[in-house]
């Protein structure tokens, strides 16, 4: 099975990567207050939208040591 590529990209520089992980987390917010009012279907999203995050951090962690 093929993997699904991310949002996040290790080309992206280290403040589009500051900026990618300020809007997931917005966008992260957003789907709470949605799951939370009972409004989200898709409920899946939460966790891809985490993960996206975590990517991203990792990848900034990469570039600040290498």
């Amino acid at each position: 099975m093929a993997k699904k590529s991310s949002g996040v990209t290790r080309d992206l520089s280290a403040d589009e990567l500051n900026i990618k992980v300020r809007d997931l987390g917005v966008e992260l917010f957003k789907l709470r207050l949605q799951h939370s009012t009972g409004q989200l279907e898709k409920t899946a999203l939460l966790r891809t939208t985490r993960q996206e995050i975590a990517r991203a951090k990792t990848f900034l962690t990469q570039k600040a040591q290498g």
